[in-house]
């Protein structure tokens, strides 16, 4: 009897070790397939949407060339027009190997086609402005350029499309062997709990759970980062629909302002539909900058730098409506920082909480030592607070203070918070609130402290 145990007891020993080695092969070979997904994404996002993005932007840079040049008639901006074209010319036949889809390639085909219309139609410009016997073009002068510029702004986008693309079917793969590996622990733990209890829960315990977690965050990951693609896709597009029209109308808007006497109801008007004009062009920067954020650079300063240059920079326009803007002094410390995306934040820091405050009160700026846990573990930070006394923030708003898009303000984008939140996320640290209806809200960018 006592064998008949033991061989049972080895056979579900052998069982539980043939299963545990199968989940072990099944994990090894998901975390294979998932570096292999992140070095396929990675190829993706920086050659196919870099290659879109560098081609819009380069695009964008020829227009306001040769709208320079069709109003100020200097050759130089022809010359550079000339240069510049060319260079790009060159560049779309050097990007055909780098795509990774017969889609991207067939669009970046058509660019090629359509970039030589686009060429002509800028040549057959200069050649109508040369030949025209007045000082001013106007924008119907322009119609022809302009159409060959929008196609081409259109397969821009088109690519930028066929890379999204890609990166869904990518990530389609990727769901699809995270449904492969559940179904298989799945089964492993049924037949673990089969063959015995304890020595399922042990594995259980020991194995299957932490891995359920990382297939979680795992699939939470890659639905966070497919939510973000779309979010990325859809605001360069608004921003692409936005830009090329303002470009128009600012050159119309240039146009017609020299026809405008100083100090006329005319000019009067010009100057609104110009402060509106930057308004946009704030707005749709700010998409881009949640849609595109850009890579710190870094260098070690003073903690206290970025507070000195903002309360230079914001005290006296905060004068007027009888806010202090107040810095407290505070013992040596050094951040490794991009210096212009911090004094960034702050400023937006600055700015809702004067918005908080309205009129007559107060906002402290100050830098203090402190220890928290950040994405590499506990560690020695310096925090940079602004703390006013405004009217505090109130729990239904506190809830989705970090949503993209959601603003209590008339004329807010919504982008200001979430855009210093992923800034200081990019320096290694954290954005932290603390907050009381009523009495005021401090704010804290928390870094991780360095020596000088």
């Amino acid at each position: 009897m006592n064998i008949g145990i033991n061989l049972r007891l080895a056979a579900l020993a052998i069982v539980v070790g043939l299963m545990g080695a199968l989940i072990v092969l099944t994990t090894l070979n998901f975390q294979r397939q998932a570096a292999e997904l992140r070095a396929r994404l990675s190829h993706v996002d920086l050659e196919s949407y870099r290659i879109a993005d560098y081609f819009k932007d380069s695009l964008r840079a020829l227009n306001s060339t040769l709208f320079n040049y069709g109003i100020g008639r200097d050759p130089a901006d022809w010359e550079s027009f000339l240069k510049v074209s060319q260079e790009l010319d060159v560049w779309i036949d050097e990007q055909k190997p780098k795509l990774t889809t017969q889609r991207e390639k067939d669009v970046l085909q058509q660019i090629d086609t359509a970039y030589d219309d686009y060429r002509r139609a800028g040549r057959d410009l200069q050649a109508e402005v040369q030949s025209l016997g007045r000082q001013n073009t106007t924008l119907a002068e322009f119609s022809g350029f302009l159409a060959e510029s929008q196609r081409l702004f259109d397969l821009g986008q088109d690519l930028a499309r066929a890379h999204y693309e890609s990166r869904n079917l990518l990530l389609s793969h990727a769901n699809q062997s995270l449904t492969q590996l559940s179904r298989v622990v799945l089964g492993s733990l049924c037949l673990l709990f089969v063959f015995g209890v304890a020595l399922a829960a042990v594995v259980y315990r020991d194995m299957i759970a932490p891995l359920r977690v990382k297939l979680v965050e795992s699939q939470a990951l890659a639905e966070r980062h497919e939510k973000l693609a779309s979010l990325g896709l859809l605001a360069a597009g608004v921003a692409h629909e936005i830009r090329n029209p303002l470009t128009a109308i600012k050159a119309a808007l240039f146009i017609q302002q020299k026809k405008f006497q100083p100090g006329s109801p005319d000019h009067a008007d010009a100057k609104l539909v110009e402060r509106e004009i930057l308004r946009l062009e704030r707005i749709v920067n700010d998409f881009l900058q949640f849609a595109r954020p850009t890579e710190p650079e870094l260098a070690t300063v003073p903690a206290d730098l970025p507070l000195q240059e903002v309360q230079l920079f914001l005290a006296p326009q905060l004068e007027k409506a009888n806010i202090q803007l107040v810095r407290e002094a505070c013992a040596p410390m050094w951040i490794r920082v991009d210096p212009a995306q911090v004094k960034q934040v702050l400023i937006n820091l600055v700015q809702n909480a004067a918005d908080s405050i309205g009129r007559d009160g107060k906002i402290t700026l100050r830098a203090r030592r402190d220890r928290k846990s950040l994405s590499n573990g506990e560690t020695d930070v310096v925090i940079l607070e602004v703390a006013d006394t405004g009217r505090g923030i109130p729990p239904e708003v506190e809830k989705r203070l970090f949503d993209p898009f959601f603003t209590t303000k008339d004329n807010g984008t919504g982008l200001g918070l979430s855009i210093a939140a992923g800034i200081v996320q990019k320096h290694g640290g954290l954005l932290q609130y603390q907050t009381r209806v009523n009495y005021g809200t401090t704010f804290g960018i928390v870094l991780p402290q360095v020596t000088s």
